[in-house]
């Protein structure tokens, strides 16, 4: 009742139920009277709403409520429990008055505290000294506060000296440069060397503040100083590793145990303060000084310890910066941690560190990328392997999204023979949604920087065959949420191109969710039409939701649909010409069209390259030919990418070559076949009917919606095509282009057998 009535109280007060004024009168003095309760988690809650009350109380009634009866109870008479609440309210009024209130009233007391006959109460009073010493200024610090806390460093009480040390080391920034020459850094000094000889729960909290301490301090060592305190550091990172022994934990005594379990918590803390170790010996001298203590780091024994070091990673590699190279092995060694909690911290960061190690190092030019990091992709496919072993689905999840730096950091083939099948792998076998979801959205991203046209049509054909004409229900529900990122990650035209007919065909699906989530998708899809180039596009998208409304049975999925047709109706169709409204999203999108055509052009390009002299392009080619080929502006907002259609968007000094690479993809779209393990999507329509799937055939679905003739798709002029869209035999175009003409029949045939919705009761989302 005492610890509900104490919170009821503070929300009483945070929620301004009633009037600072009525709050004092009629709750001060409750709260007041049970600050002494013999309990002391219940005299603990009551404090803490009194330490939340002075902060808005009036300062009179601070003064004649709380302030003068205080002088009374931080007396020696008093119980020890009234003289600790004493120095925890003396700690916050001291920010509520003026000078010469604090000096003349609240200053007497604290003195008084400081040295009172019990420990805990020097102790508690002490934590205390770093409020007052903000509230009453330097002067009175260097004056009052400071003298204090060297006669508390020096206390019988070990949990005094160590209250002492926390408040040196807060207050430093107080201090001028002589008072921590010639006062703390004697104490300091004093302190580390008794440590040793100490309780360990000293060294833990020395540990701990020791990267503050040395940043604090910096610049007033002597050469001899820093090397001592470098020493002491790197003496904390071993302690308790020599007395590493092979037994079993149940023969080892208890205070043993005990002891070890400190130590791993003193080196835990010195994991935590490595990145500002390096800045005390200077990055430059990291090989020489603080490499063994970092490999040490990284091989603890104790997970604690490399869960640290892991999550500092990052900040190391950022002070490194040039001399990144020097912790490869490292991250390769936490990359292949057995534990998952190590590898979870680590990958917070690993686009970052992934993209410091491929640009930093001794070279600033480096003709491969993973020269000097030859481990990385095996320990990356461990790590994920790993993970997906695991229960811990969120650590697999995070990893599949970080993956999603790779293209950025390795070639584009290495990414489609070591991660992209197990991307799709994942996104087709996993049970898990979200696991699912990030592998589909980086396998949409290796997809889109992929860098070979025939590897990304045999992607889109897997796509398209094995999700989105997939046997499972499961499978066609992921080939959305594909087609989602597909929307967000490339350009309209490409997923007009590959994308849209094979989405708005599962309006046909006999599965009522599958349905359902097309509704919820149709106005992302349509959002990618351009008018007048996609009007027949348009026509289709039309037609198909007029058979949704007219022949759905499903009442829940009628009910999306009917709530889809008011939000598409209410769309503005873009125009291929820019709009205003538009403007923003069309220059986004045509940066996107721009670099899958330069894309196409980097191929033709490298094939020349070989051809000539076989070796193959460099990664930084590319980047550079994309980095040149932006055109920047003044008057646009930071962050819309701005690009010049047709040659403009080139850079001059290869518009031959791009002339010539144009042609010659002409030339080998029109007279060159793909293999035949691509397929042709022209007989998309006959696949799906020996995996199982027929389309409606009673009514206006006998017709199929994909049922156009070619020539209905030819509003735009084969010349206004872009050339990243120059479709090959094997991938005909369905947007801006010549649509596949499919024969109902064949869709629709008897020998194939229409797919049973078996989970038809479970409507929402899986």
């Amino acid at each position: 009742m005492q610890l509900t009535a104490a919170v009821s109280f503070l929300t009483i007060l945070q929620e301004e139920a009633v009037s600072i004024h009525a709050y004092a009168h009629s709750f001060l003095q409750v709260i007041l009277l049970h600050l002494e309760h013999r309990d002391a988690g219940v005299s603990n809650a009551w404090l803490e709403t009194l330490l939340s009350v002075i902060e808005v109380l009036p300062r009179e009634t601070l003064r004649h409520e709380i302030l003068n009866p205080l002088v009374s109870k931080a007396q020696l008479s008093q119980t020890v429990q009234s003289r600790l609440v004493s120095c925890k309210i003396l700690g916050k009024l001291t920010n509520k008055f003026d000078a010469h209130i604090i000096k003349r009233e609240i200053l007497p007391l604290v003195k008084s505290l400081c040295q009172d006959v019990e420990y805990e109460v020097r102790s508690c009073m002490c934590r205390q000294l770093e409020n007052i010493a903000q509230g009453i200024g330097t002067e009175l610090t260097k004056s009052v506060v400071l003298p204090e806390l060297i006669e508390l460093s020096r206390d019988e009480g070990s949990s005094v000296r160590l209250a002492a040390f926390e408040t040196l080391v807060n207050l430093l920034d107080v201090f001028d440069t002589d008072d921590r020459s010639q006062t703390i850094l004697p104490l300091v000094k004093s302190f580390c060397e008794k440590s040793f000889k100490a309780d360990e729960s000293i060294l833990i909290s020395l540990s701990f503040h020791l990267g503050k301490l040395c940043h604090g301090l910096y610049g007033i060592f002597t050469p001899d100083q820093h090397l001592r305190f470098l020493e002491f550091y790197k003496k904390l990172c071993t302690l308790g590793l020599q007395q590493e022994n092979g037994h079993n934990d149940n023969q080892i005594p208890p205070q043993i145990l005990e002891q070890e379990k400190k130590y791993i918590s003193v080196r835990k803390n010195c994991a935590y303060n490595f990145p500002a170790m390096i800045v005390f010996v200077d990055p430059k001298n990291f090989h020489l000084e603080l490499y063994p203590t970092f490999f040490c780091l990284c091989h603890d024994p104790e997970v604690p310890v490399r869960y640290t070091i892991a999550i500092c990673f990052y900040e190391v590699s950022k002070l490194l910066n040039s001399g990144v190279y020097l912790i490869h092995k490292e991250l390769i060694t936490l990359l292949q941690d057995e534990s998952l909690e190590v590898l979870d911290a680590l990958i917070d960061h690993l686009p970052e560190i992934l993209e410091l190690m491929s640009t930093g190092g001794e070279s600033s030019v480096q003709e491969n990328k993973l020269s000097s990091l030859p481990d990385l992709i095996p320990a990356l496919t461990a790590a994920e392997q790993r993970a997906a072993a695991s229960l811990k689905w969120r650590t697999h999840e995070k990893l599949l999204q970080k993956y999603a730096c790779l293209p950025h950091v390795i070639s584009s083939d290495q990414i489609y023979y070591r991660f992209l099948q197990r991307m799709f792998t994942i996104v087709m076998t996993n049970n898990v949604l979200p696991v699912q979801k990030a592998a589909s959205r980086t396998l949409c991203v290796f997809l889109r920087y992929n860098r070979k046209q025939e590897q990304r049509h045999e992607v889109i054909q897997k796509l398209i065959e094995q999700l989105g004409q997939g046997k499972s229900y499961w499978n066609r529900l992921r080939f959305l949420d594909t087609c989602e990122f597909i929307i967000e990650i490339f350009s309209k035209a490409f997923f007009c191109k590959y994308f849209f007919l094979p989405a708005i065909e599962l309006t046909h699906d006999p599965v009522a969710n599958v349905r359902m989530k097309l509704c919820y998708l149709l106005p992302k899809v349509k959002s990618t039409l351009k008018i007048p180039a996609d009007k027949h596009l348009l026509q289709q998208l039309e037609m198909c939701v007029r058979k949704l409304l007219c022949q759905e049975k499903d009442k829940d999925v009628l009910a999306i649909v009917k709530r889809t047709v008011l939000e598409l109706d209410r769309m503005e169709m873009s125009m291929d010409a820019f709009q205003k409204k538009f403007y923003e999203k069309d220059l986004v999108d045509q940066e996107k069209e721009r670099e899958e055509r330069l894309l196409l052009e980097m191929e033709q390009l490298e094939r020349e390259k070989q051809q000539n002299d076989g070796r193959p392009m460099s990664d930084k080619i590319f980047e550079k030919k994309r980095r040149d080929s932006k055109t920047p502006t003044q008057s646009l907002p930071k962050g819309i990418p701005v690009s010049v259609p047709g040659p403009s968007s080139v850079t001059p000094s290869t518009s031959k070559e791009i002339k010539k690479s144009k042609l010659v993809r002409s030339q080998s779209f029109n007279n060159q076949a793909f293999h035949a393990k691509y397929g042709s999507l022209e007989k998309c329509a006959s696949k799906s009917s020996a995996a199982g799937y027929t389309p409606p055939v009673s009514g206006l679905a006998k017709t199929s919606v994909l049922s156009v003739t070619d020539d209905s798709f030819r509003t735009r002029n084969a010349s206004s095509l872009p050339p990243s869209f120059s479709p090959p035999s094997s991938l005909p175009s369905t947007s801006r282009g010549t649509a596949p003409s499919v024969d109902p029949k064949g869709s629709a045939s008897k020998d194939s057998q229409p797919r049973k919705a078996t989970l038809k009761s479970r409507k929402s989302n899986p």
